[in-house]
């Protein structure tokens, strides 16, 4: 099978493997001058792929949600809210043109891996001497509608100093980052565990926070998680 990675520049050709890859190796600015942390937050994985967008840096600091605003419990988020992690941000949600509803949306955790975990990809250069951060997230139906194969992807990394993480997006099984569509059958009170890849450039920066910039948002005035 063939795989690629997408560039804004254009697509480029990589050795056959067993996944197909459709990376959007964005433009992460500068590197961040954290260390490189085990993890951030503390969570578990799973499913979700997103349509690739061009990258945006997001606000260096971002105004913090008061705790409970935009939860599950009542509220509704609100573009540019900080949440932490493990707080979940409520919204109507819509996929496509038909599929309408309501979502809580909860990153659970960042979590940093090995750069060998890339290994099975084969992209060679194009993640040398990165480092992959696993952005868990949950998703909720708390709406009236049934979401089932709808899509909550949009979600992206960001640096310690703000900036753009790189995106890595897969088509296909990934053991240590598994995405997949909204299951048959997701009515309300349902949930799904679900993940997202951000590359770090390098072991000493590390991605530090998550935002998520699907509809109704846009990137750069998102929900965020740190």
């Amino acid at each position: 099978m063939s795989s690629s990675v997408m560039r804004r520049g254009g697509r480029v050709k990589l050795a056959s493997v067993g996944l197909v890859v459709v990376g959007s190796l964005a433009l992460s600015a500068c590197n961040g001058d954290d260390g490189s942390d085990a993890s951030v937050g503390g969570a578990t994985p799973k499913p979700s792929t997103p349509s690739s967008a061009p990258s945006s840096s997001a606000p260096s600091t971002q105004p913090s949600a008061p705790a409970g605003d935009g939860g599950a419990a009542g509220g509704q988020a609100k573009g540019g809210q900080t949440f932490k992690f493990g707080q979940a941000a409520q919204f109507p949600y819509k996929y496509g043109t038909k599929t309408k509803g309501e979502i809580a949306l909860t990153v659970d955790a960042i979590e940093k891996g090995d750069p060998a975990d890339l290994a099975p990809l084969k992209l060679g250069d194009k993640v040398s001497g990165k480092v992959p951060y696993y952005i868990r997230y949950t998703v909720k139906n708390v709406g009236t509608t049934n979401l089932e194969y709808a899509s909550v992807s949009h979600i992206k990394g960001h640096l310690g100093d703000g900036t753009d993480a790189q995106d890595l997006m897969i088509i296909g099984n990934f053991a240590k980052c598994d995405s997949d569509s909204l299951p048959k059958g997701f009515t309300n009170g349902k949930t799904q565990k679900s993940c997202a890849i951000a590359l770090a450039p390098s072991a000493t920066t590390k991605v530090a926070s998550a935002e998520y910039w699907g509809d109704p948002f846009t990137m750069g005035e998102g929900l965020y998680w740190k």
